[in-house]
């Protein structure tokens, strides 16, 4: 092996004899060479952030003991004031009967915590050295850890003693002494069970080491190309699924064991093993990235020029008007969000929502009307009815069915559009989740369009199962049996508006006239011929920094790769990061001028991998490659994904930060695929994907009224900016 291949793999002369074991460093596949003759020389200093105690790799970082440690300190701290406080005003009267015990009790109790403070400041000390990519002044943590562990069993055997002395030996004490044994005694069983709940958070079941067959064969780099090499991947690729798909079935539990949940675990569990595979960050690495990339967007955002604003869609005619499409977006997506039903309903009206829905919800109307499924009490339907101001006999067909791939959706008689609507629910379930992240290609073929035809399974599936209710069930011909002359639209929001995109696909061919308005669709929905071919009968409206128009495997391969520039280019301590990226979040101000580059650090050191975990890979992780070039291209092995139709996006005009009670103004204009194709770290990344304030946001650029920010405000509209 050359100079070259060896310093690729993160060393430059190594001596490896041993058998091969596989270590799951949380969510991220290692294969590691584990043996005590095992000697590697003048190893490049890329750390495995995950903490290795105990012999097992925990979820939390040698540097992540700086927060805990200080408020335990804290606690720590007072409670040894206070029990020295009480020994001095009590010393030499302790005469009751216990009272012996009660004053070797306190001694003991406060020698243990000065120990354990003394420990506590130690483990605050080293753990704020160093940063997230250089652990070197913390190597001491995992001894300071065992040293803090081994103070839980005196701890522990002193709480039991003193809840022992408080139920035998504390007759005739003063009731402060008996009081301060009882709150030394709490305060020891709520550190303990909160230190055990900790324990349990940041506890990695695939963080242990476990051997493989025993060999007597001594397994050199290269042979990690071989078969026994490449099995040793296979088995940890296959223990990181499990346990995913474990995860996925204890946070679903409540949901039932069949076939179709059981395929949809493993397809997720598959996805997202796959997508953590190479990184070996844990949670607070990660918001340390996040904190520092939305500064570092802040400050290129400030320093770019506007965008020209089009006024019309640039795949469309000139005449088909910027201000009308944004009337029939604004009209439809009342409807978009009344699919959502009574908690969508209560939550956009605190005040009078639950009363107004009160009087209705008992009634039923099955005998008249086709109501399938979860709405036993007509609180849905009759949310709709008040959010759409439809009438009864409006409605052609209404379900509330929800099962994985099968969402909620109801079609009815727009009279003031003259068209028949199908508006499709977004995400309200559990089920609804399984099918936003089965994310998978499935091929979709569409007569008449060229290209390659795949799209989001979970909601390729979805808009299978709409498409045959509305066709083989009749319901689309019962319509138009009633209102011929009527058009069909197609509208729905995050899941809906994906859903109702490629329902739009599915149906074009049998009703040429469709138009759809999807509303904050998911960026990796449909390949690029289906999102072409759709942009003659679909409007994706996106407000502002929505996290969900810019989720793509891509995307988040991306977002992935520019955290860990990020985290690898920054000099200070993550605390530092996570207390000022607080700050910055809560308070505003200037973006941080974090330093770009570390001291010596040589540009191909950025290239190899952030922790060395791919150290003995042959094949190099894409999200290393070219870390230090902001704009390298990630390959990606799954197959891109983009928005569907033509995107009208919504954006506020003037500062970013503002006080609640500021008035909002907006402006809308047509955009393209490219202005998505990476994450927008943002605090209102999510608040901007609330079906409730696209409607506000839309209504506000189609009525001519003030809007304030504050929830309390929020029904009403701003001064239209287009």
């Amino acid at each position: 092996m050359s100079t070259n291949e060896r310093r690729s793999l993160g060393f430059t002369s190594t001596t490896i004899i041993g058998r091969s074991r596989v270590l799951r460093n949380g969510n991220l596949k290692k294969v590691v060479l584990l043996h005590p003759e095992i000697t590697i020389q003048n190893c490049q200093r890329w750390p495995m952030p995950g903490m290795v105690a105990f012999g097992r790799r925990w979820g939390i970082a040698s540097d992540d003991l700086v927060f805990p440690s200080s408020f335990e300190l804290f606690v720590r701290v007072l409670w040894w004031i206070g029990t020295l406080a009480l020994y001095t005003l009590h010393k030499g009267k302790f005469d009751c009967a216990g009272g012996r015990v009660l004053h070797s009790y306190l001694v003991v109790l406060l020698v243990l915590l000065a120990f354990i403070i003394l420990s506590l400041c130690a483990i605050v000390y080293v753990s704020a050295q160093g940063t997230i990519t250089n652990p070197g002044p913390r190597r001491s943590i995992p001894v300071l850890v065992y040293l803090r562990a081994m103070l839980y069993v005196p701890e522990l055997i002193w709480a039991i003693l003193g809840a022992i002395w408080v139920s035998d030996d504390s007759q005739g004490c003063q009731p402060a002494e008996v009081g301060a044994v009882i709150a030394a005694v709490v305060a020891s069983w709520i550190l303990l069970l909160s230190t055990g709940v900790g324990v349990l958070f940041v506890f990695d079941p695939l963080g242990s080491s476990h051997p493989g067959p025993q060999s007597q064969e001594q397994l050199g780099v290269r042979d990690l190309e071989s078969s026994q090499g490449s099995q040793l991947l296979s088995t940890a690729r296959s223990v990181a699924v499990r346990v995913w798909e474990s995860r996925l079935r204890l946070l679903c539990c409540c949901l039932p064991r069949d076939e179709s949940h059981r395929a949809a675990f493993s397809s997720i569990a598959q996805l997202v093993s796959g997508f953590f595979s190479d990184t070996d960050l844990v949670p607070s690495d990660i918001a340390a990235g996040l904190a520092l990339l939305h500064q570092e967007q802040d400050k290129m955002e400030q320093c770019r020029d506007p965008d020209e604003v089009l006024s019309h869609s640039p795949s469309s005619p000139i005449a088909e008007d910027l201000e009308a499409e944004l009337e029939k977006a604004a009209h439809c997506m009342q409807f978009a969000v009344a699919a959502y039903g009574w908690p969508m309903y209560v939550y956009s009206n605190p005040l009078t929502g639950a009363c107004k829905l009160s009087g209705d919800c008992c009634k039923t109307q099955s005998a008249e009307y086709d109501i399938v499924g979860g709405d036993n009490m007509g609180c849905h339907f009759s949310s709709i009815l008040h959010s759409t101001g439809l009438q009864y006999r409006d409605f052609i067909y209404v379900s509330f069915h929800n099962q994985i791939y099968e969402i909620p959706f109801f079609v009815a008689l727009d009279h003031k559009r003259e068209a028949v609507l199908v508006a499709i629910r977004g995400t309200l379930s559990l089920r609804d989740l399984l099918t936003d992240l089965s994310a998978n290609c499935e091929n979709l073929p569409v007569e008449g369009v060229s290209g390659t035809c795949y799209a989001h399974k979970g909601m390729s599936q979805a808009a299978s199962y709409i498409c045959k209710k509305l066709l083989n069930d009749g319901i689309l011909n019962q319509a138009f049996t009633i209102a011929p002359e009527y058009k069909l639209v197609i509208t729905g929001h995050s899941l809906g508006g994906g859903t109702a995109s490629l329902l739009a696909v599915l149906l074009r061919s049998s009703f040429p006239t469709l138009q759809c308005y999807a509303f904050s669709p998911p960026g990796g929905l449909m390949s690029k011929a289906l999102a072409d071919y759709s942009k003659e009968f679909v409007v994706s409206v996106v407000l502002g920094k929505d996290l969900v128009p810019r989720l793509s495997y891509p995307n988040m391969e991306d977002l992935k790769r520019r955290i860990l520039k990020m985290v690898s280019n920054c000099n200070k301590p993550k605390y530092r990061i996570l207390l000022q990226g607080c700050w910055y979040e809560l308070f505003g101000g200037e973006p941080d001028d974090f330093p770009t580059e570390m001291d010596n650090r040589r540009e191909e050191e950025l290239n190899q991998p952030l922790l060395g975990e791919e150290s003995l890979l042959i094949r190099g992780s894409s999200s290393y490659q070219g870390l230090s070039s902001e704009d390298s291209p990630v390959h990606c092995a799954h197959l891109p994904l983009y928005l569907p139709g033509r995107i009208l996006h919504i954006t506020e005009d003037g500062p970013s930060r503002r006080s609640c009670f500021s008035q909002v103004r907006y402006r809308a204009e047509w955009s393209s695929e490219t202005a998505f194709r990476s994450v927008l770290i943002s605090p209102r990344m999510i608040a901007d994907h609330m079906p409730d304030a696209v409607l506000w946001s839309l209504r506000s650029l189609t009525q001519d009224r003030p809007f304030n920010l504050c929830p309390s405000s929020l029904s009403n509209s701003h001064l239209n900016v287009i």
